[in-house]
């Protein structure tokens, strides 16, 4: 019985609960940044460092396993008023992203949490704030956020809830600060609106569009550049109200009190060891997960998806030791070795993705080209 509940929950982890994919994520943490005030900047560059909001964007989704999971989305019935969705939300037993927000903040805000804690807490939220705002994230527990209804667009298979975040703004062709840039153009009126509405009704307007959405898209609907202009709208909002609500939760959360007491657990935490990296032969990069490496080696297979290009190394799928993978802007990065036989060295962490070495480049850095 163990085995089939770990099945199940492999089957789910891949489906991938990803919601506005690498690059949705990282405009929701830029525009975010924008609307800080001087005290919540403060708070944030404590507890992240040199990272940004933007940096840590998709943190939650890197280290999801069975706990966090059920953090990422809520699963509500259809034909809810609004009284009986807040109802059902506020009751519901098990854990989800309407009670992860809520203990997040409260991770922060206590005093006897340790420093890595809070830090870990916001990083959760920043992506939850996404999540949330991301419709098929409030939506149907049997088709598992739109996960199992498929569809076509622009003549390509695809499951709703891909649709809707990464496909979408894939087809958009901007990097996170390009998208942040035009979606950064709420009034003050609004963001002041957008800032004043509560957590429950931030989740009932994404529950509000799933409804809708089910509707439009029926299993095996083929949907094109139609679909595309009237809806690219709605999820651009959607991102960018997002980042103005993240903004304002943060204003909130990191008073002078908090943004005190975070300077003194800062400064007693140990300075960071100096990152070196282990040489490595290709062939052992699955004995080194977790180890950050150094592995000469050469481009033997490259695949593009929607905002992610995976290229592997040593040898050809299904057989590859390790595979580089470039998200959202850094697939710039790839651009010099996309060929196959290029020799490399590579630096970097070696992580397992579903059983799989890889290493993410988030940095030009981590490459030399031979």
């Amino acid at each position: 019985m163990k085995k089939r509940v770990l099945s199940v929950l492999a089957v789910a982890l891949a489906l991938v609960l990803v919601s506005w994919g690498f690059v949705g994520h990282q405009a929701v943490g830029i525009i975010a940044e924008k609307h800080l005030t001087p005290e919540a900047s403060k708070g944030v560059k404590l507890l992240l460092g040199s990272d940004s909001l933007k940096d840590v964007a998709n943190w939650a989704d890197d280290i999801i396993d069975e706990k966090t999971f059920p953090q990422h989305f809520i699963n509500v019935p259809l034909g809810l008023s609004r009284g009986q969705f807040d109802d059902e939300i506020t009751n519901q037993p098990q854990d989800n992203v309407y009670k992860a927000i809520q203990a997040k903040q409260v991770i922060i805000k206590n005093p006897g949490s340790s420093f890595e804690e809070k830090q870990q807490a916001l990083k959760f939220l920043v992506h939850f704030v996404g999540d949330l705002h991301q419709p098929f994230h409030v939506s149907r527990k049997e088709d598992q956020g739109g996960n199992t209804i498929m569809l076509k667009f622009d003549g390509r298979d695809v499951n709703l809830h891909s649709l809707w975040d990464s496909r979408l703004i894939s087809k958009q062709g901007l990097s996170s600060a390009q998208m942040s840039e035009k979606l950064d153009t709420a009034s003050a009126t609004q963001i002041k609106q957008w800032q004043a509405d509560d957590l429950k009704t931030w989740l009932w307007e994404s529950y509000q569009l799933s409804t809708r959405l089910y509707d439009e898209c029926k299993p095996g609907t083929e949907l094109g550049e139609e679909f595309y202009q009237s809806h690219i709208g709605i999820v651009n909002e959607r991102v960018e109200k997002a980042g103005i609500r993240l903004a304002g939760l943060l204003n909130v959360l990191f008073t002078p009190k908090l943004v005190k007491a975070l300077e003194k657990k800062a400064s007693a935490q140990p300075a960071a060891a100096p990152v070196t990296y282990t040489p490595i032969e290709i062939a052992d990069a699955a004995k080194h997960i977790g180890e950050t490496v150094s592995i000469t080696t050469e481009v033997a297979g490259i695949k593009e998806l929607d905002g992610i290009t995976l290229i592997d190394l040593g040898a050809a799928q299904p057989n590859t030791p390790l595979t580089m993978v470039f998200r959202g802007d850094a697939r710039a990065f790839a651009g010099p070795i996309k060929t196959i036989g290029t020799k490399l060295t590579i630096h970097g962490k070696v992580a397992d993705r579903r059983g799989k070495p890889q290493i993410e480049i988030t940095k030009p850095a981590q490459l030399i080209k031979l």
